[in-house]
This record gives structure tokens, C-alpha cells and sequence, in this order.
């Protein structure tokens, strides 16, 4: 009697057969949605492949708004231009998206974007916004084009004695630790027939006196670091150091300078490309 109850549940109405098991199509959209929220964004849309149900249920708007920062509407405010502020009509997840591409504003100087992978707040400030001491003499410093940054131009020193690269920025951070970056590269790039080659003909000095990084909150938090620079031919990001938000709905001003001002000999060949600030959880080495 026992094996004819059990068979309630089998295939093809075979009274002794296994009964039927659950699939990945039977998990409800509810459930799957759930699921869903406890990933990173990646894990979502791999699992979104699975079936119909998980597809929609990564459609959520609970799920993607969960990812996005705590700010994203200030973003959305700050740096988008009128036309473009529809963007909080659409689906989270659309939202999320658009956000993972970075955004130029202030004039095309500075770009913000969210990490893919956590929806961490990073943002880049290019050499034009940046203070370069004697960028304004071309018998030091140029504004040179290249395809090799996002902002399609770099500041080329040439020769100097007294090297200066200071920034300055207030946002509003979602809380959270940060790390902050001089994207840096010895040499001159350029193409020929095709080929990328590196013209090193200006490199020296970098390796007699370390340059020092410097970084200071509006908050009383403050680092100090030195590094050779090397690796020519290579963009290199230059760890400046770390520091932490602890109040998201409080804006954080960040100073931060570049400098190897030891006047006993010169130093050049070097491109400053811009600044970066990740979230230290998606640091960029």
C-alpha cells in the first residue's frame, strides 16, 4: 500500500515509478527574486540566463536599487544635463547600467561612474583639472593628444626642476574606505605604422629622489607616501593612499598633490593622465 501512495507523483501515471522532483522552472519568480538580492551584479545576470523565471525576476527594481549607492540621485542631479535627468523614469536595473559608464561633467574635466561589479562610487579628475606648477610655460610642459586616456589628452613634461601636481575635490561619497590613484607613464606614446612605440628620449631624474604623495581630508584624516617612479613605456597608478567616509549625507573635500622638489638636479619624460578614487573594496592595482 505503501509504493502505491508514494506513486502518487510519478511519470506517466506509472504507479512504481520515482516521483517527479522539483526543477529550476518550478522556483517561483518571488523566491528567485530573492535569491536574486543577495548577489553581486555579476552572479545576477549570469543567473538571469538560467530560465524565465529567473530573467524576470532580475527585472526587479528592489533588486537593482538595493545595488545602486545611497547618493545615486544626487549623481544623477549633479552631473547629468536637464534633458538627460528622464534617467530616474526607467528601470533600476537600466539605471544601473547607464551608471557603470562613466560621465563626464564639470566642462569634460572630471568623469564619474559606478564599479560594475559593486556599484561603488569612482570617480577620475583629468591633468586639466588638476594645478601642474609651470604648465603654462611650453618650454616645460605640453598638452599632448593621445588615445591612451579617456580624456583623449595628457600633460607631457618635457624637463623641470621643480615638479608640482596638486588636486582638489568635494563630493558627497556614499560611506565607505576609498583609495586614490595619479594614473602616471615615463616616456612618450605614439604610433608608427600601426605599432605603439614609446619615445623615452626626455626619462630622467625619477630615479635619484622618490616622489611624494600627499593626501588630506576635510575631516583631519591625512597620508603621506613615496615611490620611485618607473616602468617606462607603461601607465602606472601610483597608490597616493586611503580614507574613509563615514557620513554619507556630508560632503568630503579631498586635497591631494604630486611632488619631487629636491632643485639639486632635473627630472622629465613624464605624462600626468588624472587622478582616480575607487572604493578601496574595488582597488585598482
Amino acid at each position: 500500500m505503501g509504493a502505491n501512495i508514494s506513486g502518487g507523483g510519478s511519470i506517466d501515471g506509472d504507479a512504481t515509478g520515482p516521483p517527479l522532483r522539483p526543477r529550476l522552472d518550478d522556483i517561483p519568480e518571488s523566491c528567485a527574486a530573492l535569491i536574486l538580492a543577495r548577489l553581486n551584479p555579476p552572479e545576477i545576470c549570469n543567473l538571469a540566463r538560467l530560465n524565465r523565471s529567473f530573467r524576470s525576476a532580475s527585472l526587479a527594481d528592489f533588486i537593482w536599487e538595493s545595488k545602486l549607492p545611497s547618493n545615486y540621485k544626487l549623481i544623477v542631479e549633479k552631473v547629468f544635463v536637464e534633458e538627460d535627468r528622464d534617467l530616474m523614469n526607467l528601470k533600476k536595473k537600466d539605471v544601473y547600467a547607464r551608471l557603470t559608464k562613466p560621465i563626464p561633467f564639470d566642462g569634460g574635466t572630471k568623469e564619474i561612474w559606478l564599479d560594475k561589479n559593486t556599484g561603488g562610487v569612482c570617480l577620475s579628475m583629468s591633468s586639466k583639472a588638476l594645478t601642474i606648477t609651470g604648465i603654462d610655460d611650453r618650454r616645460y610642459w605640453n598638452h599632448i593628444s593621445t588615445e591612451e586616456s579617456s580624456y583623449r589628452t595628457v600633460a607631457y613634461l618635457q624637463q623641470t626642476w621643480w615638479f608640482e601636481v596638486d588636486g582638489e575635490l568635494e563630493f558627497q561619497f556614499p560611506a565607505g574606505t576609498y583609495s586614490l590613484f595619479f594614473r602616471l607613464h615615463l616616456g612618450k606614446s605614439s604610433k608608427r605604422l600601426g605599432r605603439r612605440v614609446c619615445n623615452t628620449e626626455h626619462v630622467h631624474g625619477w630615479d635619484i629622489k622618490p616622489v611624494q604623495f600627499q593626501l588630506t581630508t576635510s575631516d583631519g584624516q591625512h597620508v603621506v607616501s613615496r615611490c620611485y617612479l618607473d616602468n617606462p613605456g607603461s601607465w602606472v597608478l601610483y597608490h597616493v593612499g586611503d580614507f574613509i567616509v563615514e557620513n554619507s549625507n556630508a560632503l568630503t573635500n579631498i586635497k591631494f598633490s604630486s611632488t619631487q622638489i629636491d632643485c639639486t638636479h632635473t627630472k622629465g619624460g613624464l605624462c600626468v593622465d588624472a587622478a582616480f578614487i575607487y572604493p578601496s573594496s574595488a582597488r585598482k592595482e
